[in-house]
């Protein structure tokens, strides 16, 4: 137990954000293996309150860059305060992304604040924040675990997305959590 304790630790210490991909194509069984993988995830009475949308198509992720990056801008320019500003100059971000463009994956993470049963009545959802960040957390060490990398991005708010997304997937029980480009 002790040796795959720290072997698990070494290869997940070993796993970086980064801000540059190749443009390399990534077969969408990896993905979906990924995914899978991340699904495994404990989460409030076992409801799952997530869904992913995996994006290749080169049109929507242009279209997503746009998006984020309008939003973006209105982040640096009124809502980070200079001390946040300071720490993300040492990581050479802005609000430019053209990995939202280049990375061969988006994959999408959407909390699902309530359910709905077959004739359309809620049903509820219990610790739901918390059950979104252990899944996305599962997520990055399977997206590792691949051999692939990935970027969290998240900006506040995501609203910008659900236009974008609701020609593919949207529903209205749901909200979008992050993206990660793979």
């Amino acid at each position: 137990m002790s040796k795959r304790a720290l072997d698990f630790y070494q290869e997940m210490n070993q796993r970086r954000s980064l801000r540059e991909f190749s443009n390399r194509e990534v077969a969408k069984s990896i993905i979906s293996s990924i995914i899978q993988t991340a699904s495994t995830s404990p989460s409030g009475a076992h409801k799952q309150p997530w869904k992913f949308c995996a994006v290749s198509s080169p049109e929507i992720k242009r279209k997503i860059r746009k998006a984020a990056e309008l939003e973006e801008e209105e982040n640096y320019r009124n809502r980070m305060s200079d001390e946040w500003k300071s720490d993300l100059e040492k990581m050479a971000t802005d609000a430019h992304k053209p990995f939202l463009e280049t990375a061969p994956w988006l994959i999408v993470v959407f909390k699902e604040v309530y359910g709905l049963d077959s004739l359309g009545r809620r049903h509820m959802h219990y610790y739901v924040n918390e059950s979104v960040g252990i899944v996305c957390g599962f997520l990055l060490a399977a997206i590792h675990n691949a051999g692939l990398v990935a970027l969290t991005h998240t900006p506040s708010p995501m609203n910008f997305l659900t236009e974008v997304l609701y020609e593919i997937h949207f529903v209205m029980t749901e909200k979008i959590s992050g993206i990660f480009e793979v």
